[in-house]
């Protein structure tokens, strides 16, 4: 009666929890983990209809976004709903499943189904394992999602799976701010929501009619589960179904969690995003393909590993695709630079676009197409250019528009690796196309193509309504960078020979001079205001006093300073006055300190302005562009 009355409490608490204002956990509130006596002992555990019975009690935990552990070793010896493990299989369950195109839940998955990964009752778990378990949908019964997603078993292309749960097994108790680790993970990696840079979300001011974030975190709540494609092997009230709908609904999270909402207002959305960005970089790190371009399919994976990674300081999640350049991402494989039959330099690259493991095509008949006129497209058999072009219209181009805007606004480009995304995405929203359009309609008649009221397949067309207005707003504002990237196409960068490196240097040293005296004058132009301001929003102003010291020429303030919040000077080296440094001595000094301090957002933009002002608008550019929120404001005042 005891066990039973935890897990009604239990489940009465988690059916609450969305009213329930969350817990921002920070380094001033970080919890410590329970001891092991502190956590419930139960014999059953169940989360959205799934219910594990253990054969002896276990303790039992609950990461930040609402998921349950289990301290272990444990066996799971009866599951409800009941697995069907027969000739056909129901209700299936999975142990430490491997990160690839596989799964065992149900065997009306098309496509990616594998019995070999069937787990069979009774289940034993150790610390480290994780087991996820399934409901089926019946015959005639209808999957309900909140976003873009319904529909009925073996209709289409619907998984015939309703809802997964992933249970973890773990050696101790966590403390209240874990993150669930990613289900494809074999190390089992813990992050916790005490270290999420929350000061690098912007507070853009809001513009037109929101949606709410804390209902829209429920897109998030449940773990999105997603080792195949096609939406297959996607559980239906788990995740949106389509390609198109999970990559809006990522931008539209992005988006929302880079407006000016109160820190409460998005904690539930940032933790709920956050894990989804933690499962899927720990498919794409253990191996994973990816999720390649397919007609509407595969986007939305990309961004939330991006975002996960740049708020959880971990920089090779946050670029993955510099640490595993062949993962496949369909806003990658689909955008590319190249001459377009409009005139513009951006592409978008067909139904199943340019394999990044390949760099070709791998079908040939989806392809790149717009380098040839409408009248050259053909739609048989063997091509299928027009074909490109519908989803290009309506499946594609609209589900990157908020992604790229909220990618821009936490200057993640870099990061993101693949430039023709952002340049086709300002053609998408730039370029008039109708034309295009027009032309289009001669050679494939297509009423829609030019009936003024169907936007939703012309170009600048932004997916979810309210993501338009903000595009309008801030797209072309002071900051942004300029939005003729398409028109001009791909951006070679000047490589310079051996023999033109000397003649360079020479001519870089007869006009140090000048430019030294331009130098001179930026940091006497400081606006004491501006400097209250970001020390306010500093958590040490006697950091921001060694920077200023410094960069102004007062070494022996900055040298004090220095001592008392234990910066290492050694690898700045010092031993001249400010003064007596060489113009290249003072910038290899300011990016020096630009690695060297914890604040990376403030070091960024100072090293930026000072080489802004020695000359090197290049290098000034690439500071700059890190320097997030504190980039207008300084740029403002030393322009």
């Amino acid at each position: 009666m005891k066990y039973t009355l935890i897990v009604v409490l239990l489940l009465i608490g988690h059916a609450l929890s969305a009213a329930v204002p969350m817990t921002i956990y920070t380094e001033n509130n970080a919890p410590e983990a329970p001891a092991l006596k502190d956590l419930p002992l139960q014999d059953t555990v169940t989360q959205y209809g799934i219910t594990w019975y253990f054969k002896q009690p276990v303790r039992v935990g609950t990461f930040v976004n609402g998921d349950f552990y289990v301290v272990g070793p444990c066996t799971v010896e009866k599951l409800d709903p009941k697995p069907q493990t027969g000739s056909q299989v129901r209700h299936g369950s999975m142990l430490n499943p491997a990160p690839r195109q596989e799964v065992a839940f149900d065997s009306g998955v098309r496509n990616w189904y594998r019995k070999s990964g069937l787990a069979q009752l009774p289940i034993s778990m150790k610390p480290g394992d994780v087991l996820i378990s399934s409901i089926s949908l019946k015959e005639g019964e209808n999957a309900q999602f909140q976003y873009h997603s319904s529909g009925k078993r073996g209709v289409h292309d619907n998984c015939p799976t309703k809802v997964a749960a992933v249970l973890c097994c773990v050696a101790k108790p966590l403390p209240a701010d874990a993150f669930r680790p990613a289900y494809g993970d074999k190390t089992q990696s813990i992050y916790l929501a005490r270290h999420l840079k929350r000061h690098l979300l912007p507070k853009i001011k809001r513009v037109g009619s929101i949606p709410d974030p804390v209902h829209f975190s429920n897109v998030f709540q449940k773990p999105w589960l997603n080792f195949g494609f096609f939406g297959f092997d996607q559980p239906m009230e788990n995740m949106p179904h389509y390609g198109q709908w999970v990559g809006q609904s990522v931008g539209n999270a992005a988006l929302m969690l880079c407006l000016d909402f109160t820190p409460q207002q998005k904690e539930r959305l940032l933790v709920n995003f956050i894990q989804v960005g933690i499962d899927y970089w720990g498919l794409v790190k253990n191996g994973h393909p990816g999720w390649q371009g397919w007609g509407g399919h595969g986007s939305g994976r990309k961004l939330p590993i991006v975002f996960a990674g740049h708020l959880l300081g971990d920089a090779k999640m946050a670029a993955p695709t510099k640490v595993f350049p062949q993962v496949e991402f369909g806003e990658d494989n689909q955008t590319r630079y190249g001459d377009c039959w409009t005139g513009a330099k951006v592409v978008f690259a067909g139904h199943s676009g340019v394999s990044s493991k390949t760099g070709e095509a791998p079908r040939s008949k989806w392809g790149p197409y717009e380098h040839k006129h409408p009248k050259e497209w053909k739609n048989a058999s063997d091509q299928k250019n027009m074909q490109s072009e519908a989803y290009r219209r309506a499946n594609t181009s609209c589900a990157w528009v908020a992604q790229a805007l909220a990618l821009r606004f936490l200057l993640l480009e870099d990061n993101w690796n693949h430039e023709p995304f952002f340049d086709y995405v300002d053609r998408w929203m730039f370029e008039d196309d109708e034309e295009h359009r027009r032309q289009i309609n001669m050679y494939f008649p297509d009423p829609n193509l030019v009936n003024p009221s169907k936007t939703w397949c012309h170009q600048g067309h932004p997916g979810d309504r309210w993501v338009g207005p903000l595009w309008k707003t801030y797209r072309t504002a002071p900051g942004m960078p300029e939005t003729n990237g398409w028109q001009i196409g791909e951006r070679k960068i000047e490589r310079i020979k051996p023999q033109e490196k000397a003649q360079k240097k020479k001519r870089a040293r007869k006009s140090s001079k000048k430019k030294a005296k331009q130098s001179t004058k930026i940091y006497t132009q400081w606006d004491e205001e501006l400097i209250k301001q970001v020390i306010a929003a500093q958590a040490s102003g006697k950091q921001l006093h060694f920077q200023c010291s410094l960069l102004k020429g007062e070494t022996k303030v900055a040298g004090a300073t220095a001592k008392t919040i234990k910066v290492q000077t050694k690898q700045m080296a010092l031993p001249l006055p400010w003064k007596r440094l060489s113009l290249g001595d003072k910038a290899s000094l300011a990016e020096a300190l630009a690695k060297e301090l914890s604040d990376e957002e403030l070091n960024h933009a100072l090293a930026g302005v000072y080489l802004k002002g020695t000359g090197d608008v290049v290098k000034a550019s690439k500071y700059l562009a890190k320097a997030s929120s504190y980039r207008l404001k300084i740029q403002q005042t030393f322009d």
